[in-house]
């Protein structure tokens, strides 16, 4: 575990491991801690791989009002920096996902792998945007913990809230220990983000998407579309899982991950 300060913010973060760097970008409303999994399977594997705290989350600054994605790219550029690493393969889950596209429009020189996971890459709607607003001021007046109670059977699967109860409370602990600021920041931002989608078909590096069968957020459609648009790039649908498929099938999710590790250039 490491921290180092960036601009105005400090970022938290894990560097496990040895090799080529494997970058895992967290979701909302999470923490580094959700890639859990996969930085211990992927450190012992040969990799080295970092899985930092946005600003706002984890042991991350919180910084209020608006975070727009660029904000999370350029805090991902600097880590890299400090790190002294040139290129990875960057991975994200839905925010973090979007926040990959981000980085890959930003500096594409610097990615040679791209991971999607459970994520879309369309601008937001119009209702869409009111809601993460409405969203936010909500989390600000009322807190996280009526929230998270909330949408915990949608981040993960009911028969994985029935059968691993460990992995409900893991997710359970990182949206109830967000703090408000932090997430309110990234909802609004997020409602502001580009759409990406004409971005995708100009990527030159190999991609690897991956969603769970039983994602409400972002469904297998949406994986669909980022696959058909990635000229390079490979699908992966993972049952038993909603929005989480890392944590709730954890070695599924490692053995797609690990081929298409594997068979990178």
């Amino acid at each position: 575990m490491g921290s180092v300060f960036h601009g105005d913010i400090t970022v938290g973060y894990e560097d496990e491991g040895s090799g080529e760097a494997l970058v895992l970008v967290h979701g909302h409303p999470f923490d580094r801690s959700m890639w859990h999994p996969q930085t211990e399977h992927f450190s012992r594997a040969g990799w080295r791989v970092i899985a930092p705290d946005l600003r706002g989350y984890g042991d991350s600054t919180a910084v209020p009002g608006t975070t727009p994605l660029a904000a999370f790219a350029r805090d991902l550029a600097g880590l890299l920096d400090h790190l002294g690493i040139e290129r990875c393969v960057l991975g994200g889950l839905s925010m973090g996902g979007q926040i990959v596209m981000e980085c890959y429009r930003l500096f594409p020189e610097r990615i040679r792998g791209l991971v999607f996971a459970d994520t879309f890459a369309s601008a937001e709607t119009a209702d869409g945007k009111a809601a993460r607003y409405a969203m936010a001021e909500r989390l600000l007046r009322e807190g996280m913990d009526g929230y998270a109670h909330e949408v915990l059977a949608k981040m993960i699967s009911p028969a994985t809230i029935a059968a691993r109860p460990d992995v409900a409370a893991h997710v359970l602990r990182m949206m109830t220990a967000t703090p408000p600021e932090g997430a309110a920041a990234a909802l609004r931002g997020r409602a502001e983000r580009p759409d990406y989608t004409g971005l995708l078909s100009r990527v030159t590096v190999p991609a690897l998407v991956v969603v769970g069968a039983e994602d409400a957020y972002t469904p297998v459609g949406d994986a669909l579309d980022i696959h058909e648009r990635v000229p390079d790039s490979r699908l992966t649908v993972i049952e038993q899982a909603a929005h989480m498929p890392n944590l709730e099938q954890p070695d599924t999710f490692n053995a797609a991950l690990g081929a298409f590790l594997d068979a990178l250039p």
